[in-house]
């Protein structure tokens, strides 16, 4: 492979912020894995965020960006899983998996699509100098003939329209907008583009808690929800905290601590098994096997209120923020029933609509 852009590239980020910013260019945030698409001839690699090669987990990927790119290009963008009219992020993370067997399987039973928002090169330009509305209108007409699975993400300079997107599209589980200045260079590692995200609250019961990697402090607290059929469900965890509050948590913790494994609602975790048809704490992780997941049993009576974007399935999709203890709240109240349903809308309007 030799392009003018080589990997690793580690892509350009972007920051939080509460509102849009009219900058003359949004488009929507897509909830998957962000891919940089690296192209020379019949040569294929896909990079990830981290900069760690995805090519070997996406084969039908490999061969539709063969029949539907420039012969010679580097694209940003994102990898997601469609399931009927919605992203399945939970599909698109079964992808990663170390038996080539298993990979071929997937493939077939939840191919994997790929939306490009930027271009960073083409032939033997290397377009990441030029200004973005350069490498956007280069991208639009680079990828004009591109069929499914490969799309161009649509995009709006109208303000009131980003501001609609933003409200209509978590429907089809996308997790936001993102917006671009349009004389911004490509960056990498650098956050120079706004990505606004729903921010929503709900009443959670803390069902335990798992150890700092530092030592002797809380890492992370273990949430959960109950279902209508009474199993409190496991739908995320609260993390980012000070050390010196992940220290004071120890104390706030300690008066539920007198619950024995056995007797708790989750208390079959090491049991994979266990894991086939509810969410606990404790399934191997991805990304990581070696990662111990084990966790503290907290009897599940206290409550605390969190802040979230927006839900993939049954739980949250990113790691909740701390607000505050509900004492007032009795936590078998903590129930879905709380939780908002977002705008419906079909996914398949998103990604045909007009670039």
């Amino acid at each position: 492979m030799h392009l003018p852009v080589m990997p690793p590239v580690a892509p350009m980020l972007a920051k939080s912020v509460p509102t849009i910013p009219d900058v003359g260019h949004t488009e929507p945030k897509w909830d998957g894995f962000r891919t940089i698409v690296f192209r020379d001839g019949d040569e294929v690699e896909l990079g990830s965020r981290n900069e760690r090669p995805m090519t070997r987990y996406f084969p039908e990927l490999v061969e539709a960006i063969k029949a539907n790119t420039p012969e010679r290009c580097v694209l940003d963008g994102e990898i997601v899983v469609v399931a009927g009219d919605r992203l399945d992020f939970d599909a698109l993370q079964q992808r990663i998996h170390p038996a080539d067997s298993r990979v071929r399987l997937l493939a077939q039973q939840t191919p994997a699509s790929f939306v490009a928002f930027d271009l960073l090169a083409l032939g033997n330009e290397d377009l990441m100098a030029r200004p973005f509305r350069e490498r956007r209108a280069r991208l639009v007409e680079a990828l004009a003939d591109a069929q499914d699975p490969i799309f161009v993400t649509p995009a709006t300079s109208d303000l009131a329209e980003a501001q609609e997107w933003f409200r209509q599209f978590e429907g089809a589980g996308l997790d936001g907008v993102v917006a671009k200045p349009l004389d911004g260079v490509y960056a990498p590692d650098k956050r120079t583009m706004f990505k606004i995200k729903h921010e929503r609250t709900a009443d959670c019961v803390v069902a335990g808690f798992r150890w700092h990697k530092t030592g002797d402090v809380v890492g992370s607290l273990l949430l959960g929800l109950w279902t209508d059929d009474g199993r409190l469900q496991h739908v995320g965890v609260s993390a980012s905290f000070p050390m010196a509050r992940r220290k004071s948590l120890l104390d706030e913790l300690a008066p539920y601590r007198d619950v024995e494994l056995p007797e708790h609602p989750w208390g079959a975790w090491a049991d994979q098994e266990a894991h086939a048809d509810r969410r606990m704490p404790g399934a191997v992780s991805r990304w990581n096997a070696k990662k111990d997941l084990s966790f503290v049993p907290l009897r599940p009576e206290l409550v605390v209120e969190v802040a979230f974007d927006h839900m993939e399935g049954d739980r949250f999709r990113h790691t909740a923020q701390f607000r505050r203890w509900r004492p007032d709240r009795d936590a078998a109240s903590c129930t879905y029933a709380q939780l908002e349903e977002p705008v419906s809308f079909q996914l398949s309007d998103i990604l045909r609509a007009e670039a």
